[in-house]
């Protein structure tokens, strides 16, 4: 695939930021739009904007067909069972604490376990602090090597029989690092435990099947693959998903309701309170279809050879630390020596380079670096190898500026 054509895709790229091409890369936080996403969406609010499932005319039908459509999208698109263990979501946060809420809060007592990374994000963290202080269950960590990744033989040694929950991100947001999710599914299986995955950097950029990593829950968000903000996905199997209890109640998810008692629509139903978020499956159906057209082996493919290219230049700059294990996913996190990162991405964007700093939603594994904070760069298959000589030129004229404090 043509890196150059591809970037024809994106109109928010063909722009001037301080004078200067827009070097966009900070897909790790939220990805650029393809015009086919945006016509998407425009297309619905022009053309059929109606709410779903509740009205017999014809707005309200074309509306449904492209909601449910965008759930039958997305079950393919993770190679899930069925589109009924597809819940719509705000994204990967609201996902994650819809677990920890509706299903651990039912399912944790106090004496269990609870087993998560210091690499996680804040959202795959904190809802899990909150369920153990909630349950007086025990929140344990599996440890991190040097390198920044974990070992099986550690996640053995975290769970045990008294485990019920093993969540973990698949890949991380601060270190690259790609978490072995089948094998540590299987390790929670075997302890009676169940796997959720944190899947906002690996969706977007790998083949992700959910039935060969045999986890019960995965949740990730349309922004960061292409998508619109506000739209995510919890897939849940079966078993778990008729375990997890409502969060939010209200219109919609109802089968009946008394005037002291109610009960719920089916999965999925259930889980979708209140006018759904139309306009964002929609957009997300369009995000898969463009990347699904282009075939998730080759955004992978794409993604890290960009990445590679960016290790090895990024690498060859002097003072510029990197984070992380060789192998990664598609994003470098770096410091350059004595200057903070806020100041080093302020330099790099009057250049037009576009990087995020700070600690990343990821307090705790900023202190495991002995950092306060980092810079990131992070690729999608919109970025080119011109787009890296950019930012490493721009990094050099950070270190002009700052050679006083590298010095």
């Amino acid at each position: 695939m043509d890196r150059h054509l591809i970037r024809k895709d994106f109109p928010i790229l063909d722009q001037k930021v301080n004078g200067k091409p827009l070097v966009y890369l900070d897909s790790a936080a939220t990805s650029q739009k393809p015009l086919s996403v945006i016509e998407a969406i425009e297309k619905y609010y022009r053309e059929y904007n109606s709410n779903v499932h509740r009205g017999v005319h014809t707005l309200g039908s074309k509306a449904t067909d492209a909601y449910e459509n965008a759930r039958e999208k997305v079950a393919k698109f993770i190679n899930a069972p069925s589109p009924a263990q597809i819940i719509f979501t705000r994204g990967t946060t609201e996902g994650l604490n819809m677990i920890a809420h509706g299903y651990a809060r039912f399912q944790v007592r106090e004496g269990d376990e609870i087993v998560i990374t210091p690499m996680e994000h804040h959202s795959n963290m904190i809802p899990w602090q909150q369920i153990a202080i909630a349950t007086k269950a025990t929140l344990k960590y599996i440890p991190l090597q040097p390198d920044g990744t974990i070992t099986l033989d550690d996640i053995r040694a975290a769970v045990t029989s008294h485990t019920k929950i093993l969540a973990m991100t698949h890949v991380s947001n601060v270190l690259g690092t790609i978490n072995p999710i089948k094998e540590a599914a299987k390790i929670a299986h075997e302890n009676g435990a169940i796997m959720v995955v944190d899947g906002a950097q690996s969706v977007p950029h790998m083949p992700v099947d959910v039935q060969d990593l045999d986890c019960d829950f995965l949740a990730f968000s349309g922004h960061k693959m292409m998508g619109p903000t506000g739209i995510g996905v919890l897939y849940g199997k079966r078993e778990v998903l008729e375990k997890l209890e409502p969060v939010h109640f209200g219109g919609e998810m109802i089968e009946t309701v008394e005037l002291y008692q109610s009960t719920w629509k089916e999965i999925p139903y259930r889980f979708e309170g209140g006018t759904p978020i139309i306009a964002g499956a929609v957009g997300l159906a369009a995000a898969i279809d463009y990347l699904s057209g282009i075939g998730m082996d080759n955004v992978r493919k794409m993604s890290h050879e960009i990445t590679e290219y960016g290790m090895e230049r990024l690498g060859k700059v002097e003072d510029v630390t990197i984070y992380g294990p060789k192998v990664r996913g598609e994003l470098i996190t770096f410091n350059l020596a004595n200057v903070h990162p806020h100041d080093v991405a302020t330099v790099l964007d009057t250049e037009g380079v576009a990087v995020r700093a700070g600690h990343h939603c990821a307090q705790p594994l900023m202190r495991w670096l002995d950092v306060v904070a980092t810079a990131r760069a992070s690729f999608y298959i919109y970025n080119t190898e011109q787009d890296v000589d950019v930012l490493v030129s721009a990094l050099e004229k950070a270190k002009e500026f700052f050679g006083h404090a590298i010095r």
